[in-house]
C-alpha cells in the first residue's frame, strides 16, 4: 500500500504478475491498491477485506463507502488461499515518512493490527531515497552505512512498528536511460525479501487450516 499520495495514481485493485518465459509466468503476484491519505484514500475497511482475499480484480475503490458483500462482481465472498494476501508490503516515500498525518498512521496501524490477527508478514519499502540524501546517489553500495537515512529507518520503525530488519530502502529509476546494476540491487533485494516473507505467510496459513 502506498500510504502517502495524496493524489493517488492508482484507484483501481490491480493484480500484476512477473513473466518468467513467452507463456509462463512466475508462481506469485502483486496487488496494487489506492494509497492511504487523510482525506482522500482507501478506506480501511477495503484494505481488510482485500488481506482477506474478498475484492476481486479490478475494484474500483471508492473513498466514500467500502465494497459490499453483496456486490456479485467485486465481492469474493468465498475466498481460497490463493485469493487471500501473503505479505503486506507497506510502500512510503524515504523523504515524506516523517510527514505523515496523524490520521494516516491511524489508519496504517489499524491496518498492520488486521494484519498481525491474519498472520500475515509486514514489511516496509522506503522509497526515493536519493531525495533524502543526494550524496546516496553516487554510493549506493554503502546505502545502508548512510547516518541519515539509518535514522529515518529507525525513527520509521519506531512510528509504524515495523522492524528495522524489514524495512528496505530503494532508489526509484526516473532519468536513468540504461540499466544500473546499482538500482537494480537494491530493488531486487527488497523483491527477494518480499518474496520470501511471502513464503512465510503462506506456511502460515496453511499450518492453521
Amino acid at each position: 500500500m502506498d500510504n502517502t499520495s495524496r493524489d493517488c495514481f492508482t484507484k483501481k485493485y490491480a493484480t500484476y504478475k512477473i513473466q518468467k518465459g513467452p507463456e509462463s509466468f512466475y508462481p506469485f503476484v502483486f496487488n496494487d491498491i489506492m494509497g492511504l491519505g487523510p482525506m482522500k484514500g482507501v478506506l480501511v475497511d477495503d484494505v481488510k477485506l482485500a488481506l482477506k482475499g474478498h475484492v476481486k480484480d479490478g475494484y474500483r475503490f471508492n473513498p466514500e463507502s467500502s465494497l459490499s458483500k453483496d456486490d456479485k462482481q467485486f465481492s469474493n465472498n468465498s475466498p481460497n488461499l490463493n485469493d487471500k494476501v501473503h505479505v503486506l508490503v507497506c510502500v512510503v516515500p524515504a523523504d515524506k515518512s516523517s510527514q505523515m498525518e496523524d490520521e494516516t498512521v491511524r489508519k496504517i496501524r489499524d491496518i498492520r493490527m488486521e494484519a498481525n490477527h491474519l498472520m500475515i508478514p509486514q514489511v516496509a519499502i522506503l522509497t526515493k531515497i536519493d531525495e533524502l540524501c543526494p550524496e546516496i546517489t553516487d554510493d549506493l553500495k554503502n546505502v545502508y552505512k548512510m547516518t541519515q537515512l539509518k535514522k529515518k529507518v529507525e525513527q520509521f520503525s519506531a512510528d509504524m512498528g515495523v522492524p528495522v530488519n524489514c524495512i528496505f530502502p530503494v532508489k526509484n529509476c526516473r532519468s536513468e536511460i540504461h540499466l544500473d546494476s546499482d538500482v537494480d540491487a537494491l530493488i531486487l533485494s527488497s523483491l527477494k525479501h518480499v518474496v520470501a516473507f511471502g513464503e512465510d505467510g503462506i506456511s502460515l496459513h496453511k499450518d492453521s487450516v
